[in-house]
């Protein structure tokens, strides 16, 4: 079931969806495609190089971020991931199966297929940035339920937290422009939910763009700042280099 390519949707609140929508172009550096979807609801943050891999859509239940995974057959790949624990929810489009991982997390399938990873992104000062990481947050008692799916229907590397660290890694081949980190919470949560994570040559530097472009800090730790963007979605930018995969 290995997806061909996997893509983040920012799911944005109608009230804060613009905000949110032109300052995420802003902080990529990739333009807004037109709205498109039967009300309008879809757009794409286009890099100018290689195949997209960011959208977005106006919901109500934003803010909030959700996976598409591009599958041959979204049929099959959805009837493997209900054996392996997944729900089926109602979807309103024939080819697209909306799911639900075992700890509630919305994720789809879509019949797209792959494409070239987009390059990061170099800022006139010299740094240079890329969202390349989906980092999963799940309640203890889900945890190892979660791993255990993500890791089943990636058919990704797969790295178990150390001991001391709520840290697991689920890591693609270098075509792949996203990989999975899977963070086990400390409090219990109804579900799983997820965030984007930035790596960035100059943490600091990248701080200041996305503050200049609205952006707030929630809270600044050793090897990553939590962000909270103007539609309220929290992602959180971090040291690691760009283009580079985990071992």
């Amino acid at each position: 079931m290995r997806p061909l390519w996997l893509e983040a949707f920012l799911d944005l609140p109608e009230d804060t969806y613009d905000a949110g929508a032109t300052f995420w172009s802003a902080v990529t550096g990739y333009p807004r495609g037109p709205q498109r979807g039967p009300e309008g609801q879809f757009a794409t943050l286009v890099p100018p190089e290689g195949l997209d891999y960011l959208r977005l859509q106006r919901l109500a239940d934003g803010p909030r971020i959700h996976l598409d995974l591009h599958v041959d057959d979204p049929g099959a790949a959805a009837a493997e991931a209900a054996r392996l624990g997944a729900s089926v929810a109602p979807s309103p489009f024939d080819e697209v199966a909306i799911m639900r991982s075992p700890g509630g997390f919305v994720f789809c399938f879509v019949p797209e297929g792959a494409g070239e990873r987009p390059p990061p992104r170099t800022w006139p000062d010299g740094h240079a940035s890329y969202v390349d990481q989906v980092c999963l947050d799940v309640p203890p008692s889900r945890y190892d339920a979660e791993l255990d799916f993500w890791a089943a229907i990636t058919e990704w590397d797969r790295l178990d937290p150390e001991p001391g660290s709520e840290f697991g890694r689920l890591t693609p081949g270098p075509d792949q422009p996203l990989q999975l980190l899977v963070q086990r919470l400390d409090d219990e949560q109804d579900a799983v939910t997820a965030h984007l994570d930035w790596s960035a040559t100059d943490r600091e530097a990248e701080i200041q763009q996305h503050l200049a472009a609205g952006a707030v800090v929630q809270g600044r730790f050793e090897g990553w700042t939590v962000m909270r963007d103007p539609a309220g979605l929290t992602y959180c930018i971090t040291g690691r280099t760009p283009g580079n995969r985990p071992e």
